[in-house]
């Protein structure tokens, strides 16, 4: 009765842990949720006023997105990238996330998935049946493949069609990429398409994010949405621009549109308006200073001879790998880490790296974003002192972790 490309699926691992937490702690345990991804901060209050405020919109909207909403959106992209959006190119969904399945059902070829990459890149791709091709990274290229990589894989077959995800900042490593020229170079050579998935582009925190659409505009489909830097993930807004030159592959989506999600929730999109039209750089501003801060935290405070991992750059995850430990599996580790120590994190198996790799993903963001924003401004110096009041169970799951690891 079932597909057997269906049975072989599981459910999603981020979606999964966060209720393995939530029920864990209905059982009246103390977990330290460092497993699922979600904003700790707040909804700016003009777009909770506007969702309010339209309520009462009830009509179905247009296919690709309501027209006010997608020229904001062309218009705030277009400044930010220095280019010239228009709102035609933009396709509104549900969260990116269903946009990229829709994607990965419209696209004839074959997926380039860098190793680490986000959990659902895999699934969309077996349940598409696009056969997807994992590339190798390392810590010293930021968890990014490089350029002659790409290249070597091409070759293989270069009348074949590819699609290259590029997440950036990442997730899960918190990296940003540092070779976008170079990968962009290969993507022209060899006409390859990448999804850059932007969802956190907003949270690059020492230098202003840079997009591989810079570079290649022509080649690349930008995704990015509210969830991440506007802490609306339980909302589902995303959205993709799409270049003129895949008009042809924007077309065969919006058909999809109409045969699936039909329309994005006419109240959201009414609201989430606000979110390019207005001046968020306060919020964003103090969002990713308590993020820099929560993470470097963290960093200091774990990393050792035992742990390696990269200082995060953005987002709001870490990557350690764990040296002095020996399961079977990345998720036995991960198991053993909930049960013993009530710590929950991802197995580096979700992303991409072999089951016997000892690293996993971790979501610093178990914090109430709502107080820590209200008590600091943008010259606060965030302390230790600071993270222990106001994210004391990032604290602590650092304690655990350091015990856990230091009984090995």
């Amino acid at each position: 009765m079932i597909k057997n490309k269906i049975k072989k699926l599981n459910l999603s691992a981020t979606l999964k842990i966060n209720e393995i937490s939530q029920k864990l702690e209905q059982e009246g345990r103390e977990i330290i949720k460092f497993g699922f991804g979600q904003s700790p901060f707040p909804v700016p209050d003009i777009l909770v006023h506007e969702l309010k405020k339209n309520a009462h919109q009830k009509s179905y909207l247009s296919i690709q997105g309501l027209e006010n909403l997608r020229v904001a959106i062309s218009n705030y992209e277009s400044k930010k990238k220095k280019t010239n959006f228009s709102s035609d190119q933009i396709i509104i969904g549900p969260g990116s996330k269903e946009l990229m399945f829709l994607l990965h059902i419209a696209f004839k070829g074959e997926i380039i998935l860098p190793i680490s990459s986000w959990v659902s890149y895999k699934p969309h791709s077996i349940i598409a049946e696009n056969r997807f091709h994992w590339i190798e990274t390392i810590a010293e290229n930021n968890w990014f493949p490089t350029a002659e990589s790409i290249e070597k894989l091409v070759l293989k077959n270069k009348k074949k069609n590819y699609l290259l995800f590029l997440n950036s900042p990442n997730n899960p490593s918190g990296q940003v990429c540092k070779n976008i020229k170079e990968i962009s170079e290969i993507v022209k050579k060899y006409k390859i398409i990448v999804l850059s998935d932007e969802i956190y582009s907003e949270l690059t925190f020492d230098e202003k994010y840079e997009s591989i659409s810079n570079f290649c505009s022509e080649n690349v489909i930008i995704s990015n949405g509210i969830s991440k830097w506007c802490g609306a993930g339980g909302w589902r807004l995303g959205y993709f621009i799409i270049p003129n030159e895949l008009d042809k592959l924007k077309n065969s989506m919006k058909i999809l549109v109409s045969e699936t999600f039909s329309a994005v929730s006419a109240p959201i999109q009414y609201a989430a308006i606000s979110a390019f039209n207005n001046d968020h750089k306060e919020y964003l501003l103090k969002s990713k200073k308590i993020l820099k801060a929560v993470g470097e935290y963290v960093f200091k405070n774990l990393k050792s001879n035992n742990v390696i991992m990269n200082k995060p750059m953005g987002g709001f995850y870490l990557m350690p790998e764990f040296i002095n430990k020996n399961f079977n599996t990345s998720a036995e580790m991960c198991t053993d880490l909930l049960n013993k120590k009530g710590v929950a994190m991802l197995p580096g198996s979700d992303f991409g790296f072999s089951f016997d790799k000892m690293i996993s993903r971790i979501s610093y963001t178990d914090f109430d974003g709502k107080e820590f924003m209200s008590k600091i401004n943008l010259n606060t110096n965030i302390d230790d002192g600071l993270i222990t009041k106001y994210a004391p169970k990032i604290v602590e799951g650092t304690k655990r972790l350091k015990d856990w690891v230091e009984k090995a």
